[in-house]
């Protein structure tokens, strides 16, 4: 019995590494919070900015403790936190009521918000135009 030749396989591309991706740049950086300064009432406590693992990004108050009031609510204002108190509620993005005016909540920044064009987090009454506390962002 005779067998055929064997065939050397034909001659292959020379190997390519498949294309580097563009590495994808950090997400800008998120502004540090601040410590809350007093306004209308005593107010203390800690501003936090956090991004979970899906992108999403919160305001964190940290061991708030401010007065009860009517229709409180947490605003990101572009008016810095020594600015003039009714300034606070000219350019703002509202996170909504506070919940609760001692401990520790989170509210989620809306899709899309600029961060870098606000100045201040502030506890805002909203029936008395007036600002309880706020705490810089910068």
């Amino acid at each position: 019995t005779t067998s055929a030749p064997a065939t050397a396989p034909p001659p292959s591309a020379s190997p390519t590494a498949p294309p580097t991706p563009a590495p994808t740049p950090p997400p800008p950086a998120l502004p540090t919070g601040g410590e809350f300064e007093s306004i209308d009432h005593g107010t203390s406590g800690l501003v936090q900015l956090l991004v979970d693992p899906a992108g999403t990004q919160y305001v964190r108050l940290q061991d708030l403790d401010t007065s009860n009031g009517p229709d409180l609510f947490v605003y990101l204002s572009t008016n810095p936190p020594d600015g003039p108190e009714g300034q606070f509620d000219d350019d703002y993005v509202n996170l909504g009521r506070l919940e609760g005016n001692l401990g520790s909540s989170n509210y989620v920044i809306p899709p899309g918000t600029d961060l870098t064009r606000y100045a201040s987090v502030v506890i805002w009454c909203d029936r008395f135009n007036s600002a309880f506390g706020a705490a810089s962002l910068t």
